[in-house]
């Protein structure tokens, strides 16, 4: 269980710092957020929102307990990093584009160590079920 507790939050921080890293130019609207949105085609008027979005799913992954909630979250954060990636391997050069696939990868090591620990979790509350 100490294992997949460390490698949980270990990628978890990771993704959590990567979504957050591109929340926070969202949320303050900077102007290089904008330009990219603008260079996609995508309206300006959905940067704060996706910022605001990705911060809340950074909250929802980090704080313990609420299952549902973290689900939603890990669903959320990575919708929004394919998209991105996505919409940049249109008009990008694969050279470009291509590190931005590591942010997924992180994201769903993450998620696989959340299972596991949800998995343990409830193994041991069936142990400490039966009667000695």
């Amino acid at each position: 269980m100490k294992k997949t507790n460390i490698l949980y939050w270990i990628f978890t921080g990771l993704f959590a710092f990567f979504m957050l890293g591109s929340a926070i130019p969202d949320i303050l609207i900077m102007p290089m957020a904008v330009e990219g949105f603008k260079g996609i085609g995508y309206p300006a008027y959905l940067v704060p929102f996706l910022g605001w979005a990705k911060l809340l799913g950074v909250i929802g992954i980090l704080v313990p307990g609420y299952p549902r909630i973290k689900e939603w979250a890990y669903a959320g954060l990575m919708y929004d990093i394919i998209g991105a990636i996505y919409s940049v391997a249109f008009i990008e050069p694969i050279g470009t584009w291509a590190p931005m696939l590591i942010i997924p990868a992180i994201g769903a090591v993450s998620y696989v160590y959340y299972c596991k620990r949800q998995q343990l979790r409830a193994a041991t509350n069936r142990l400490d079920l039966v009667p000695n």
